[in-house]
């Protein structure tokens, strides 16, 4: 079921009918409600999905009983090891198995052996590598006796399984979330407020901005040989903003809607491409997965504590993982690759920490220093982009090589001024909004009331008069 779809326009007001008017004085009750809710929303793409989620939920229930029962270490260490081995078994099976098998055909290959790999013809389970992560720092927890295991499996099961951010995010600790699951929860006019207008506002990310981008960028990545080097330049722009008003989009829609229920999910975006350096940049873009990989990977491997060869070393294994973790393709592990080179000088040179505020504190209007940090971290990250979005290397390199052509400067084949105007616009509104949580969290505050509503219904037309064609969130398929 995807957010800006008519069924989930239709199946959030019934739940959150439910959960307020109906089972509002039964805490149990309200968590069951959401266990139900949220396995109808991920079985919508395939009922078979749920009897993963649910074995997964089984297992590290179990196994968060028996640490935290459990004082023996060797015990505790199994039932650590038990968890990790499911998840990401269930993960390397789903999503791996194919890649490493092909990778070793190509290698025997090359080496004068040729022969065929056996491939699994498996569907990828929607929103896999999300939960399983999330599961995993629970167990993960529980080990290091951050958290206690819980004995209420109602409310583990809606903690892991919870549709605002179930498929794509963000990826919550057991730490924050799970124990929101066993307070009561009074409903709040002011946080609705806030959380529809999170909605609104990733929806028009979403629908307005990244839909409208991916006609172009589909159009001329599947045929970028064909078009001028500026053309080329003009799509990896528009890819670069699908896919923050895409999976941005989708984190407002999910922290916004978990607002609705009285929830509250850590932030995931902090307007990434205002960043000054590329440490900027990985401290605001998908910050739940970022963090995720400093204190279960990072930190353990001796983080910042370690020498210098060893803390560029954990540096590369930290971007690695990350790439791989985004998709089976080397595209991906070559974007991981990149962006760890990119943090290398910043590292080296100690600077990985220099921008900790926001850009322009205090001005309406940025230095040039800070315009050309934003305009140089943006065109690195923009290289990125074109390997995570290419379908090959040999593909990205080649539309990198096409970018460079004696064309650039040509007039782009390809440059729908309406698409151009929204991003203007978009760039605008979020450079006025820095500040706060998302970019109209409170700019339309200090409006009069009709105003405020006026402009709400702006945001409706607009979603209905210039959104793209509908498109799935480009992070389901991680």
């Amino acid at each position: 079921m995807l957010f800006n779809s008519v069924e989930f326009g239709l199946f959030l007001p019934v739940v959150f009918f439910l959960y307020w008017f109906v089972f509002q004085a039964r805490l149990k009750t309200q968590n069951l409600l959401l266990v139900a809710a949220s396995y109808l929303f991920y079985g919508w793409w395939d009922w078979r999905f749920l009897m993963l989620i649910a074995f997964s939920s089984l297992v590290d229930y179990f196994v968060g009983i028996g640490l935290t029962t459990s004082n023996h270490e060797p015990r505790r260490k199994l039932f650590l090891v038990t968890s990790i081995c499911v998840n990401l078994g269930f993960l390397g099976v789903f999503k791996y198995f194919n890649f490493f098998a092909e990778s070793f055909a190509d290698a025997f290959t090359l080496l004068g052996h040729p022969f065929e790999a056996t491939r699994l013809s498996v569907i990828l389970p929607v929103g896999i590598s999300f939960y399983t992560f999330q599961t995993l720092s629970y167990s993960i927890d529980v080990y290091r006796r951050k958290l206690i295991g819980t004995k209420d499996i109602v409310a583990f099961f809606a903690f892991v399984s919870f549709f605002p951010q179930l498929v794509a995010g963000p990826i919550e600790r057991a730490t924050n979330l799970l124990p929101q699951f066993y307070a009561p929860r009074k409903f709040s006019y002011d946080e609705a407020v806030i959380g529809t207008r999170q909605i609104l506002w990733g929806l028009v990310k979403k629908v307005v901005i990244a839909d409208n981008c991916a006609t172009i960028v589909n159009m001329v990545f599947s045929d970028y040989q064909e078009y001028n080097a500026s053309t080329l330049v003009v799509s990896a722009v528009f890819f670069s903003f699908q896919i923050y008003g895409d999976f941005s989009g989708y984190s407002d829609i999910a922290i916004g809607t978990a607002r609705l229920f009285g929830f509250r999910l850590m932030d995931n975006f902090a307007f990434p491409y205002f960043s000054r350096d590329m440490a900027e940049f990985w401290r605001r873009w998908h910050i739940s997965l970022s963090t995720w990989f400093r204190d279960y990977l990072y930190i353990p491997l001796g983080g910042s504590r370690v020498g210098l060869w060893s803390k560029i070393r954990n540096t590369f294994v930290v971007f690695l993982v990350s790439g791989f973790w985004h998709g089976a393709n080397w595209t991906f592990i070559l974007w991981g690759a990149l962006n760890a080179i990119y943090f290398l000088p910043l590292l080296i040179s100690k600077r990985n920490r220099s921008n900790l505020d926001t850009v322009a504190h205090g001005k309406l209007i940025p230095s040039m220093r800070d315009v050309f940090d934003m305009g140089s971290t943006f065109a690195l990250t923009l290289v990125a982009w074109v390997f995570f979005r290419s379908d090959s290397v040999p593909d990205a390199f080649a539309y990198l090589k096409g970018m460079c052509s004696s064309t650039l400067f040509d007039v782009p084949e390809v440059l729908p001024r309406r698409i151009f105007g929204f991003l203007v616009i978009f760039v605008v509104i979020e450079w006025l909004g820095r500040f706060d949580k998302f970019a109209i969290a409170k700019s339309i505050d200090s409006l009069p009331r009709v105003v405020r509503w006026l402009v709400y219904y702006l945001i409706v037309v607009i979603l209905i008069v210039f959104g793209g064609e509908q498109q799935d969130f480009i992070y389901f398929q991680f």
